[in-house]
């Protein structure tokens, strides 16, 4: 039987702002297994966003435990949370998210220099995970403003895996990206965890989802259910 990588307990997470309160989760429970390729989908506003945060532990809930390979995350310090995500969290995002005055090659191996990897194996390392995220290595001494939106999200692929993590955190990862480069980015994602890497994607667009092997639906903080993708409108097997 696969192996338990996170599981939400109960998760609960109230936002205050002087007198207003939102409940962005409302007592979210969830497992994730070593080896899934799982998506969370829900209207704008539902949560998602939120529940990935939680999820690489970029913010605290406030009640519910977060357990990562069996650890209670929400009783670290801050210092051994933020080894935790270095060591074993990836994360993808909707905007990129590079530092545009760092080259390619600076902004995949960054996560490396907290390790104490060498310069010369933190070179090697990054060209190996820009290769293996469908990137060409001729892009590591450009920055990244000389790339397309495309190319830039495959250099930021490159930069969650190159200290091999456990698990993917991906947020609309192809929100910015034109269909071409969506399906890139969606086969490297396939790819990847064809290779053993657990991938949660947070997406709106369903055929993006349903390229997953199961579809989380979320709602006003709440999972209202799961779904079994269609394969046949992933977006990689839709004739174009």
């Amino acid at each position: 039987m696969a192996r338990e990588v996170m599981v939400l307990e109960n998760v609960v997470k109230i936002y205050r702002a002087g007198e207003i309160v939102t409940r962005a989760l409302q007592g979210v429970s969830l497992k994730i297994y070593e080896g899934d390729f799982v998506s969370i989908m829900g209207p704008s506003g539902s949560g998602k966003t939120t529940l990935l945060n939680m999820m690489g532990l970029l913010d605290r809930p406030t009640s519910g435990r977060i357990l990562i390979d069996g650890i209670d995350a929400t009783r670290l310090r801050d210092k051994d949370i933020a080894k935790i995500r270095n060591l074993k969290i990836g994360f993808v995002f909707q905007l990129f998210n590079l530092i545009n005055r760092l080259t390619v090659l600076e902004n995949i191996e960054m996560p490396l220099i907290p390790r104490g990897i060498p310069k010369p194996k933190r070179v090697e390392m990054a060209r190996e995970a820009l290769i293996k995220s469908a990137g060409d290595p001729s892009w590591l001494p450009k920055k990244p403003l000389q790339l397309s939106g495309g190319q830039q999200q495959r250099v930021a692929i490159a930069r969650a895996i190159v200290g091999n993590p456990k698990m993917i955190l991906a947020d609309e990862p192809t929100g910015n990206l034109d269909r071409a480069s969506a399906r890139i980015v969606v086969k490297t994602f396939l790819d990847l965890n064809k290779l053993g890497t657990t991938i949660v994607l947070v997406s709106h667009d369903p055929e993006v989802a349903n390229c997953t092997q199961k579809i989380y639906m979320i709602r006003d903080g709440m999972i209202i259910g799961v779904r079994e993708p269609d394969k046949s409108k992933c977006i990689l097997n839709i004739l174009q």
